[in-house]
């Protein structure tokens, strides 16, 4: 059977490794100009860099950030929940500014305002 493939493939026999990038659910528990923290079930690992998508209100927005710590904050059954802290890389003007309102928007929203 002829294959259809316009380039072959080469088989790398485990010489070649890579990684994957995958969006998973995280809960944002702080958030400031600077960087967030973020609790998952699993571990970050310290100075990796990672690409985030925020909702900021009606405003999604993807920041690069780096894990400056994180460590188990609770065990519940079978459950670890991990708490994390990152800083942004290289962020945005734009990106900032959306950072800027949202966050200006929430503390006005809790002063009632």
């Amino acid at each position: 059977m002829k294959s259809t493939r316009k380039h072959e493939r080469i088989s790398m026999l485990g010489q070649l490794r890579g990684e994957i990038m995958v969006f998973e659910p995280m809960a944002v528990t702080e958030l400031s100009v600077a960087g967030l923290g973020v609790e998952t079930p699993f571990p970050l690992h310290l100075n990796s860099l990672h690409d985030m998508r925020l909702t900021l209100g009606s405003i999604a927005v993807v920041v690069k950030a780096r894990v400056i710590h994180s460590h188990i904050r609770d065990v519940d059954q079978e459950l670890v929940t991990y708490y994390s802290g990152l800083e942004f890389i290289e962020l945005p003007e734009r990106v900032h500014t959306a950072i800027v309102e949202f966050l200006a928007a929430v503390k006005a929203h809790r002063a009632g305002v």
